[in-house]
């Protein structure tokens, strides 16, 4: 019984080989590179989001105990948002990202800051401008980071308007 298809040889397999190497790196060469991720821009959402939840954690301790529970519930959302935002980055990078976000952002607000602690109004402000800043972001942004950034932009919005029962104006 003979084969109908002609025999192939070691030389026709390296030539076919060689073919498709050279015609896919052309292939490659010509289409359009993958934007680049804009890692500064990630970065400063991971910035944000621990000083978010560092602000909220002080508030708490200065606020009477039933809003006390609702800014550590959103402290601890925020530090969910950076260890997701880290895992990105990490992601993106190869290697855990480095951040600029001192531990402490209210001490530069004002000079008393030992002496008052920021209010829930200061967490709701420092929410605002999160949401604004991870919504306009996710627009720029495709695939999971677009749905990662989104995601945290509603949460803020959520945890502003639902939690600590501020009208979201912007």
């Amino acid at each position: 019984m003979s084969s109908a298809l002609p025999p192939v040889s070691r030389r026709r397999i390296l030539i076919g080989a060689a073919t498709l190497a050279v015609l896919g790196a052309t292939a490659t060469g010509c289409a359009e590179p993958a934007p680049r991720p804009d890692v500064d821009a990630m970065t400063a959402q991971l910035d944000r989001a621990r000083a978010d939840s560092d602000l909220a954690t002080l508030a708490a301790a200065g606020a009477p105990p039933a809003l006390g529970k609702v800014l550590t519930s959103v402290a601890a959302e925020r530090s969910a948002h950076a260890r997701a935002l880290t895992d990105e980055l990490t992601r993106m990078l190869g290697a855990i990202p480095t951040t600029t976000a001192s531990s402490t952002p209210a001490t530069t607000t004002t000079t008393t800051a030992a002496a008052k602690p920021p209010s829930a109004r200061d967490v709701g402000d420092a929410l605002k401008e999160s949401a604004r800043s991870a919504g306009d972001l996710a627009a720029q942004q495709s695939g999971y980071r677009a749905g990662l950034l989104g995601s945290i932009a509603a949460a803020c919005t959520a945890a502003l308007v639902v939690a600590l029962g501020e009208q979201d104006d912007a």
